[in-house]
């Protein structure tokens, strides 16, 4: 699994649009960026600190296709990037992160 994380409007609008086309970072970028299972941890301290009202998508990477690209990012470690829209069916889980712990926390809790 790969995994999103972002606003839960943000999810409810891509559930109702049947795609995630990014957020704001991610089309400026050109990408949508994710993270491995050993990065979302450190995603969610370093850029979701303080934030509440978040959702953490766990992605199948099969789904994604030829769009899906690893490359280079932080620390030299290699990110997913997807070059495409999210499509939904490519979730496999979508999980409410609460408002009452760091988003880090909860989203440990969730990782297998």
């Amino acid at each position: 699994m790969i995994y999103k994380i972002l606003s839960s409007s943000e999810w409810e609008q891509a559930r109702a649009a049947g795609r995630f086309t990014g957020t704001e970072l991610d089309r400026q970028d050109g990408f949508i960026h994710l993270s491995a299972a050993d990065q979302v941890v450190r995603t969610a301290r370093r850029y979701f600190a303080g934030a509440t009202g978040l959702t953490v998508l766990a992605v199948d990477p099969d789904r994604l296709g030829d769009a899906l690209r690893w490359e280079v990012s932080r620390d030299g470690a290699l990110f997913p990037h997807l070059y495409a829209p999210l499509p939904v069916e490519a979730v496999v889980t979508a999980h409410p992160l609460p408002a009452d712990r760091p988003a880090a926390d909860a989203v440990a809790e969730l990782l297998p």
